[in-house]
Order: C-alpha cells, then sequence, then structure tokens
C-alpha cells in the first residue's frame, strides 16, 4: 500500500500570530483581500484585530459576514454569487468550519465554469483559483487543514462532503488569543469535534503511518487540555494546546479519514439542524463501544500516549479506559448525552438509520461494518 499526506504549506502559530499576516500579504504581493466570516463572530469584535493588521498593510478588503451556521450548497451557491465580482487576488477564511469550508469552496469556485452542486457529484473537477488564508476562531474543526469542505444537501435532509486536495489553504494562522474569550459551550463541542477526530483517524480502515503521527499527538493534546480548557478561562496554554491539536485532527482527516461517528452525525445536522460538535459528542461514546472489539489495539495504543500508568494493564483494559474517558470529557464538559433533548424520538429512526447507512464515504472507513440494524441500535442508544 502506499499513502499519501498533503498539508498547509505555511503554518503560523502562538501569541500574536495574527500579526504574521502582514508579511503573507506582502509576500503574495495582494492588493485586494476578501475575508469570510460569520455575524456572530463580526458582532463579538474578533474581526476589529483583524481588520486592524489589514489595515495597517494597506490592502483594499471586503468583509463578507453572511456565512450561515453549516450552509446548505445553494447557500455556499449564494455566496459566491455575491462576491465573485469583487476580483480579490487572495481569500482569507475567518471563523469556524462553517465559515472555512465556505471560504475553501469559493477558493475553487470563483471563475469556474462549474458550481458546488456539480462538486457534490464529481469533486475531482474542483481546481484552485485562489490561494486561501485560514485562520480558526474555535479550537476544534480542523477545516483549516483539511481538503474537505461540509455542507448540506436540504433535499435529502443531510450533509455531504466534498473532497478536494486543491482546497488545501495556502496559509494557516493559529492565534491563541482569539480563542481568548471562546464560549465554554463552543470549546465543549468544537473540542470534542477535534477529538473525534483524532480517535476516528487513528481507529480507520485508511490511516496510514502519515495520519497516525497527527491522529496521536492530536489525541493527546485534546484529552490532556479540554478539561481545563474548559473550566479555566485564563488557561491559555491549555487553549492553545486544543487550537495546535484541532489543526493536528485536521491534517489526520487528510491523510485518514473519520468514520461512523461522523456518519451517523450527518442526518442530525442535515435534519435537525443539532450543531455538528455536539452530535458527534452523543454518539461518539456508544459508536467507540461498538467498535471497541475491532480497533481494540489501536485503542489501547492512544491510551499509552495519555496514561502510561495503564502500561501494565491489558489491551482490553486500556481501549476501555480511552472510552471511558471519552464519556466523561462530555459529562464534564455538560454536552447533551442524548438526542431527546432536541425532540428526536423513536419516531425518527426510520429516516436516520436510512440516511446514516448512506454515508458511505465515512462508513466504508470503520473497521467495523455496520448493518441497518446495528446503525439503528446505536441511535436507540443516544435517543434514551
Amino acid at each position: 500500500m502506499t499513502y499519501q499526506l498533503t498539508i498547509p504549506g505555511n503554518l503560523y502559530g502562538g501569541d500574536g500570530s495574527l500579526n504574521e499576516l502582514s508579511n503573507i500579504l506582502k509576500k503574495e504581493a495582494a492588493k485586494k483581500v476578501i475575508v469570510y466570516t460569520d455575524k456572530g463572530i463580526r458582532g463579538a469584535g474578533l474581526v476589529d484585530d483583524l481588520e486592524e493588521v489589514l489595515t495597517a498593510t494597506n490592502v483594499e478588503f471586503m468583509i463578507y459576514d453572511d456565512i450561515k451556521p453549516e450552509p446548505s450548497y445553494k447557500e455556499v451557491e449564494k455566496i459566491q454569487e455575491e462576491t465573485k465580482n469583487y476580483q480579490a487576488d487572495l481569500i482569507i477564511g475567518f471563523g469556524g468550519g462553517s465559515v472555512m469550508d465556505s471560504a475553501k469552496l469559493c477558493s475553487v469556485l470563483i471563475g469556474a465554469s462549474y458550481n458546488v452542486k456539480n462538486l457534490l457529484d464529481t469533486p475531482h473537477i474542483a481546481e484552485k483559483k485562489m490561494k486561501t488564508i485560514m485562520i480558526p476562531t474555535t479550537c476544534g474543526t480542523g477545516a483549516e487543514a483539511t481538503c474537505n469542505a461540509i455542507i448540506a444537501v436540504p433535499e435529502e435532509q443531510t450533509k455531504q462532503g466534498i473532497v478536494n486536495n486543491e482546497m488545501i489553504p495556502d496559509y494557516v494562522i493559529l492565534d491563541p488569543q482569539i480563542i481568548r474569550n471562546l464560549p465554554k459551550q463552543i470549546i465543549a463541542a468544537t473540542g470534542v469535534d477535534a477529538l473525534a477526530h483524532a480517535v476516528e483517524c487513528y481507529t480507520s480502515n485508511k490511516a496510514t503511518p502519515f495520519s497516525n503521527i497527527y491522529a496521536l499527538e492530536g489525541a493527546k493534546l485534546i484529552f490532556e487540555n479540554i478539561r481545563e480548557a474548559y473550566n479555566e478561562p485564563d488557561n491559555m496554554k491549555a487553549k492553545e494546546a486544543m487550537l495546535v491539536g484541532a489543526f493536528y485532527g485536521g491534517v489526520a482527516i487528510t491523510g485518514s479519514g473519520t468514520t461512523a461517528v461522523h456518519a451517523l452525525s450527518y442526518p442530525l445536522g442535515g435534519k435537525y439542524h443539532i450543531p455538528h460538535g455536539v452530535s458527534n459528542a452523543i454518539l461518539f461514546e456508544t459508536v467507540m463501544k461498538f467498535n471497541k472489539d475491532a480497533c481494540a489495539v489501536e485503542l489501547a495504543e492512544i491510551c499509552d500516549v495519555i496514561n502510561p500508568s495503564y502500561s501494565d494493564k491489558s489491551i482490553d483494559e486500556k481501549s476501555q479506559y480511552v472510552i471511558d474517558e471519552i464519556a466523561d470529557i462530555v459529562k464534564v464538559t455538560d454536552i447533551p448525552v442524548n438526542l431527546n433533548e432536541f425532540g428526536i424520538k423513536k419516531d425518527d429512526l426510520d429516516f436516520l438509520v436510512q440516511a446514516g447507512s448512506e454515508q458511505t464515504r465515512l462508513l466504508n472507513n470503520n473497521k467495523k461494518e455496520l448493518s441497518k440494524e446495528d446503525i439503528e441500535k446505536i441511535y436507540l442508544k443516544v435517543i434514551g
């Protein structure tokens, strides 16, 4: 088997690394820049520092802040249509996963003969039209590292990934000061999402020696820091570790791929609009319990990294320790643990099972094959 990994070519991190943006713009000789963000981020004042750097660099810039959470492909078409005539030299994605995925899609859409719907059907036709800089404002999606863009498909009431290496960002800035005042519930949801990326990629059928390096280190950073980042607002060391861990999880996705946790979460976001990180958190422990016998060795290897004191334990004990840690993190960060809180009942099972079973791109990565009966049992456990 051969394997390959494409990652962003230029990475900047640490306190104040947002200021490196001016050097990037000079290097790229950028004259006009378009910034994609959302109204919540702009309203929170997070865009102010970015505007300050852009203004000091004397580039012309436009800020587009009308990106909705988990947008549909039609909404991304609208974003592209409303910004295509600006004729920017460079794209900045400043936000969470929805913002960065939309920005990445725009980087392959502006001036193209194809549209987003075409990319849903034939993702390989995407070609980068404009360089991108990704600046995450949460500590969890990993979208700043990936070649993926996840968008809603309303007519199917689910979400789908468009995957093409042309969408790998050219520059990434990981400045922990940007997430200094991130609300606790967003640290929780995005942090658990990032943890799912790392654990799923390490236990995926597509895992490689390249992806495993990032998945394992990402898992270690998040397991060791998420509780502190959640409980201690001023613990910037923990928040920086979460930011880096989330990036590593994103790199792991590009080299490997997520599995059944993400596959079964897509219908929850697509139809019921449950935030992506929350739906993953609800499913995480249950899916890993189901998978345990097929990936116990990999889970035990994660345990060796996050808890060396378990070195003399059995593979079964080590793998169970990791699953118990996942459950505890979800509990202490106050993420909902069942779907009842979102109005989902047993009457919704038929849709969920059918829609979940159709996520073959990710289910094929799962070490244990899931029948429709297995999928039903998993959803039943989290409906409560």
